[in-house]
C-alpha cells in the first residue's frame, strides 16, 4: 500500500535520469566555436535536437570569449537535461562585473548587441545568476514542448 509520502516521491521523482555535461574552454573565439561543437556532439549523444541550443550555447559562448574574458582564465559550458525533459544551457565566465542586460534592440545597426535578443528569442527563459565571485553565469532553459 502506498502511503502519502510514497505517492508524493512518485510523482516528484524524475521519470529519467538527470544528465550533466561541463567543459572548460579558453576565453577565445576557438573555445567558443568548440563549446558550439561539443555542444552538438553531447545533444546528440543524448538523442535530442540541436537546434535551438547549438545556436545559444553560440551565442553565449561568443559573449564569454569577447565580453567576459579576463586574461588568464578560461570560461565553462555546461549543459544538463532535467527528470521533466528540461534542457538547461549554462555559460560561466571570469568577469562578474560586466553582466548582460535585457534590452528591446539596439539603438543604431551596429556589428554585435544582437545576440542576446536571438537568446531571448529562442529560448523559453534565460537570466545572469552571479558568482562565486568573480564569476557569473549566463543560462538559458529550453521546455521540451517549449515555445519554438
Amino acid at each position: 500500500m502506498n502511503t502519502l509520502s510514497d505517492l508524493n516521491q512518485e510523482i516528484t521523482a524524475p521519470r529519467t535520469p538527470l544528465r550533466r555535461f561541463s567543459v572548460p574552454l579558453s576565453a577565445t573565439r576557438r573555445g567558443a566555436r568548440l563549446a558550439r561543437l561539443l555542444a552538438a556532439e553531447q545533444l546528440r549523444a543524448w538523442g535530442l535536437p540541436l537546434d535551438p541550443a547549438r545556436l545559444i550555447v553560440a551565442e553565449l559562448a561568443a559573449n564569454a570569449a569577447v565580453h567576459g574574458k579576463v586574461p588568464g582564465r578560461s570560461f565553462r559550458l555546461g549543459l544538463a537535461v532535467t527528470g521533466c525533459g528540461v534542457l538547461r544551457i549554462e555559460v560561466t565566465d571570469a568577469k562578474g562585473e560586466c553582466v548582460p542586460r535585457r534590452r528591446d534592440a539596439a539603438p543604431d545597426p551596429v556589428e554585435s548587441g544582437y545576440g542576446l535578443l536571438l537568446v531571448e528569442e529562442l529560448a523559453d527563459r534565460w537570466g545572469v545568476r552571479l558568482g562565486p565571485v568573480p564569476c557569473k553565469t549566463v543560462w538559458a532553459e529550453l521546455d521540451p514542448g517549449g515555445r519554438r
